[in-house]
């Protein structure tokens, strides 16, 4: 009986020592990582409240964002224009987190994006409003600021905003093709 009562209490106090220890370490990310959530939380607001006047707190000076629907764009002062734009079209937006992962590097946060379009865009007609899916991918640089972004959308959500008529996308002839059965053998 004694041989098992200290590996049995040293077992135990183990395990309280390093459930004690997980206690005071907080939910586990270091300070940058809380930091770049923090900030990509702030970023999801701006949306909101279409606020821009913060952007320059929350994306570097040389950020690249991957995820405009007319391509990659570069610089802070340009991302903050594409921003403005993209509320001349959408508006009301509304973020509800579903899951948030973050690290000293980046930030992957899964999101059901809610926003009414103000004139046709992207398949929607003015005043029509949708949910999508998203998973909002961002890197952050070592003054915890965004340097590259970018969306991946659920393809259901993502087709829906396709034009219905899209079906040949206006292609009548089939792509060239060779006929095999012409060619000479040599």
């Amino acid at each position: 009986m004694k041989k098992f009562l200290f590996p049995t209490i040293m077992i135990a106090f183990s395990c309280i020592f390093v459930s004690c220890n997980n206690a005071n370490s907080g939910s586990g990310m270091s300070d940058k990582a809380k930091k770049n959530l923090e900030n990509a939380q702030a970023i999801a607001k701006m949306f909101e409240s279409s606020d821009w006047s913060k952007t320059g707190d929350y994306i570097a000076a040389d950020a690249v964002d991957h995820a405009n629907p007319e391509g990659e764009v570069k610089g802070l002062d340009s991302i903050k224009a594409s921003f403005a734009k993209m509320n001349t079209m959408m508006g009301d937006f509304k973020n509800e987190v579903v899951k948030e992962l973050a690290d000293d590097d980046y930030v992957f946060q899964w999101m059901k994006e809610t926003a009414t379009a103000k004139i046709p865009f992207m398949g929607m007609k003015a005043g029509e409003r949708k949910t999508f899916s998203v998973i909002e991918v961002s890197k952050f640089n070592a003054d915890s600021k965004v340097s590259e972004h970018w969306t991946f959308m659920d393809m259901t959500a993502m087709m829906s905003m396709m034009p219905k008529d899209m079906g040949n996308m206006g292609n009548t002839n089939p792509p060239n093709t060779t006929d095999t059965s012409k060619m000479q053998k040599k």
